[in-house]
């Protein structure tokens, strides 16, 4: 393994569309939602066996688990769109396989039973230790040097990817906060964000595990029933979230990527912002490949580039009325700032 990059931003942002470029690279090992994927049960402090390391990247992510139980699926997961081995397994389908291995393979199933084996047969490690150990062993897998993980709605986890990987290079990708706030609103995945947001404003938990049956109770009906294990998918597609919300979060998750940023060695990060990459793809997909450690090559920057769509940029200016709008950057105001942009 040559690099590990990370990129990370608020999602909705063009960062689907980032991996999938990233993936026609022939030196790139484009590892698609990796950390949404497993997130922090794959990081424990201390010691890690490789069962205790592949029961981590097996066991289903409890959040998709009951997104997918309740019919309410996101574009990312990869693994429904076709049947596979778990498609109907009542415990779910296991985290690798959900967005990670079908981004790489058209046979997920196999790659995990190519996977568990080694990952058993490793020794006692640190969690981090393990993961450059499965970068490592999927890169030679697939013939690629360079690896990139990118998940959406990923700011958060920058501080402890810097501590498990102090080597690592960061990426923030960013796109327009109005244009991206709108896609966030409609989307199921943050739309579900935004309620689990507002369960814990309500009940003054940090996390779900704190709360009781007399919180739960306490809930509204349209709260309550998304944390059970099954839920009613219109809770979610129906339920009246002022997009002005979404830019408040928009700003949230801008300001905290951009200051993560600022923090770390001129040679470990880069600022991407999606439009740019919209105007001048080839000039910006180089300055990335650069930046990873790969070669733009012409072929794959003329590929790349025809593959990025814009027909969604101004959406925000397109769809609202102008007092939406209006109230739309006033809620994105403090991300627009924070990346250099002054008041909006």
């Amino acid at each position: 393994m040559r690099s590990l990059t990370f990129v990370i931003g608020t999602g909705r942002s063009g960062s689907t569309a980032l991996s999938r470029i990233l993936n026609t690279h022939p030196d790139v090992l484009s590892l698609n939602e990796y950390m949404a994927s497993v997130g922090d049960a794959a990081f424990p402090e201390g010691p890690l066996s490789g069962a205790d390391f592949w029961d981590a990247l097996f066991r289903p992510t409890p959040y998709f688990a009951g997104m997918i139980r309740s019919g309410l699926l996101m574009p990312e997961f990869l693994y429904t769109r076709r049947p596979g081995r778990y498609t109907d397994d009542p415990a779910g389908i296991p985290a690798l396989s959900l967005m990670v291995l079908p981004h790489l393979t058209d046979d997920p199933d196999g790659l995990l039973d190519e996977v568990r084996p080694v990952v058993l047969s490793w020794p006692e490690r640190t969690a981090a230790a393990h993961h450059e150990a499965l970068f490592a062993w999927l890169g030679e897998r697939f013939g690629r040097t360079a690896v990139v993980e990118r998940s959406g709605y990923s700011t958060g986890w920058a501080p402890g990817l810097r501590a498990a990987f102090p080597y690592a290079r960061f990426v923030h990708l960013f796109r327009d906060g109005p244009d991206c706030a709108l896609s966030m609103s409609r989307h199921p995945g943050f739309r579900v964000i935004m309620m689990m947001r507002e369960i814990r404003e309500r009940t003054g938990v940090a996390g779900f595990g704190e709360l009781t049956d007399d919180m739960v109770r306490s809930l509204p009906p349209e709260l309550a029933p998304l944390l059970a294990e099954r839920f009613d998918p219109a809770l979610v597609r129906d339920r009246d979230l002022p997009v002005r919300r979404f830019g408040a979060l928009w700003s949230e998750l801008v300001t905290e990527g951009t200051r993560f940023l600022a923090g770390l060695p001129e040679d470990r990060r880069l600022s991407l912002a999606y439009e740019d990459l919209l105007d001048a793809p080839r000039d910006e997909l180089a300055r990335l490949a650069a930046f990873v450690g790969v070669e733009p090559s012409p072929r794959w920057l003329d590929s790349a580039s025809a593959t990025l769509d814009g027909s969604r940029r101004g959406s925000a200016r397109r769809q609202l009325t102008a007092a939406g709008l209006r109230e739309l950057k006033e809620s994105c105001a403090p991300g627009t700032r924070a990346l250099g942009g002054g008041p909006v």
